[in-house]
């Protein structure tokens, strides 16, 4: 049985799955809580959007700042791309 994690996770036992895999708090939980509604799928490929390399360096810095990376504004494109990978 898995640890109960609270009212902010709705699949404990994927949750711990994920932790115990190495994935982080916030992306473990982000799945947990999507596989849980029947209305979306975490697993499924997602998006059309193209590679990190075909983005031009303004908009890299503008996602950057959306999720809040700190230290962006002194970042290349290759350091943005690489923060925008590890989040």
């Amino acid at each position: 049985m898995a640890k109960n994690h609270g009212p902010t996770i709705k699949d404990d036992e994927l949750y711990q799955s994920l932790r115990d895999d190495g994935m982080g708090k916030e992306k473990a939980a982000r799945i947990a809580n999507a596989k849980a509604n029947e209305n979306m799928h975490p697993f499924r490929k997602g998006g059309k959007a193209p590679p990190y390399e075909e983005w031009r360096k303004e908009e890299l810095y503008g996602r950057a700042q959306e999720i809040g990376i700190e230290g962006r504004s002194d970042m290349t494109k290759d350091e943005l791309i690489d923060a925008l990978r590890s989040r």
